[in-house]
């Protein structure tokens, strides 16, 4: 692959996860300030899992099949960032829930479409790929930054009078907005994040030509393949990963649903007190640390083995919700335990991934891969969805302040009973049935 191609996949990764990061972690503090009902926050949060699960078994396999790939990104892009803009102007709820679905059910196949994209125009994809999708990670982070200079509260910025650049940008960073004020502007968000698609849409057209995939018996059979994968779960450690993964999905979704109204919140009212301006890229230093923690996977699988590294990726969700309970108000420490993120996705989600690919039968891989990414991208996030505004806004909600300690002790709860159902009950064959070579050990 020349180096030419390969920064245009690069900057279509760095786009297209740019996108989904510059969106969703203000949202949950945004559908609120709307007025929306905690049931109808949930049908709008559950437009992505709800696409996610109809993509991996309907839109994916469609858009492979009578598509080209590039043109399928342009269009899905151009329709879904318009609809991503019509977010920022929209205070009802039926339009706003309407266009979140358009959107949703559009972006979520794109994810697929432009790993094949990717993996059409490389010449040794284990090499290759990681290098490409690590673009993704980067715009998930550059995402945040971008409202260091937008959730900015100007008057204040004004009233200080700084002289110089250098005076001028300190003044902007201290002066990030809170409260009402905050949720106002965070309708920019929508606006970036629908800039963003429309530029890859257009980039898009760019691409190397992808052309659609021809069915044939092979592939007609395959389709059905995911039977053979549910079959599977008939293993008791099939049926155990499956079910911890559903639990962690959902503390991982309880993590976006609260964290940045939590950062937000006045420490008077049990929060941290953080400026508006500086909740993502707080947040963000947990896709830093991603990078980091995905470099020693493979290192710490060979000498961890799958259950024990699987069982730090889940304690570190509990270790975060503990910090979160008992030491809100210390910005610092809250911040630094954002690290953690970085541990619980790579110990645990692309653990999870590799073990599917190192266990399953080759003819039913990709099918199994689907099966575990119902629990990751779509059952675990719709029981979060659903019941996260109830829990925050009602059930912890008392005299118009929120119950953080007692919020957060849910998914802390819920990832202990996660790490106790792995240790017992998660026993793995010693030896891998296809892939044995370089699997991790069993223990």
């Amino acid at each position: 692959m020349n180096t030419a191609i390969r920064f245009k996949l690069f900057l279509m990764m760095v786009l297209e996860f740019f996108i989904w990061g510059a969106w969703l972690p203000l949202i949950f503090g945004y559908l609120p300030s709307l007025k929306f009902t905690p049931g109808e926050q949930s049908l709008i949060l559950n437009a992505f899992p709800i696409a996610a699960i109809v993509g991996m078994f309907f839109s994916n396999q469609f858009a492979d099949r009578n598509f080209a790939a590039e043109r399928f990104l342009a269009f899905s892009h151009l329709v879904g960032g318009l609809a991503m803009l019509g977010l920022a102007f929209t205070h009802d709820f039926v339009p706003f829930c309407v266009l979140m679905f358009v959107h949703c059910l559009l972006y979520v196949p794109t994810i697929s479409i432009t790993n094949s994209i990717a993996f059409a125009n490389m010449k040794d994809a284990q090499k290759e790929f990681g290098i490409v999708r690590m673009g993704g990670t980067f715009g998930w982070i550059l995402a945040a930054w971008p409202f260091t200079f937008i959730l900015v509260d100007w008057a204040k910025v004004q009233a200080a009078h700084p002289q110089g650049v250098v005076d001028w940008v300190g003044t902007v960073l201290k002066n990030g907005l809170s409260g009402q004020p905050l949720q106002d502007a965070t309708k920019w968000t929508f606006i970036v994040a629908g800039i963003a698609s429309l530029l890859l849409a257009a980039f898009s057209l760019t691409l190397p030509h992808t052309p659609p995939k021809k069915t044939n018996n092979a592939e007609a059979v395959e389709t059905f393949a995911w039977m053979e994968a549910v079959k599977l779960l008939g293993k008791p450690f099939v049926l155990v990963l499956w079910l911890v993964t559903l639990v962690d999905s959902f503390v991982h979704n309880c993590y976006f649903n609260w964290t940045g109204s939590f950062l937000a919140a006045a420490v008077d009212k049990g929060g941290v007190g953080i400026p508006g301006n500086w909740i993502m890229p707080a947040m963000s230093v947990g896709q830093i640390a991603e990078l980091l923690t995905m470099l020693i996977l493979g290192a710490t699988l060979k000498r961890l083995g799958w259950r024990a590294t699987m069982i730090v990726g889940i304690l570190g969700h509990a270790a975060r919700f503990a910090v979160y309970a008992w030491f809100p108000q210390h910005w610092e420490v809250i911040i630094l335990i954002q690290v953690l993120h970085g541990v619980c996705y790579a110990f645990f989600f692309a653990t999870v991934y590799i073990f599917v690919d190192a266990y399953f039968p080759k003819d039913v891989r990709s099918s199994a891969q689907g099966l575990f990414n119902v629990m990751i991208l779509g059952v675990g996030a719709l029981v979060a969805n659903t019941v996260c505004p109830r829990l925050s806004q009602v059930t912890f909600f008392h005299d118009g302040v929120t119950d953080f300690k007692g919020l957060f002790l849910v998914p802390l709860g819920a990832a202990l009973v996660a790490t106790i159902a792995l240790a017992l009950f998660f026993h793995p064959p010693a030896v891998s049935t296809e892939a044995g070579k370089g699997a991790a050990p069993a223990h």
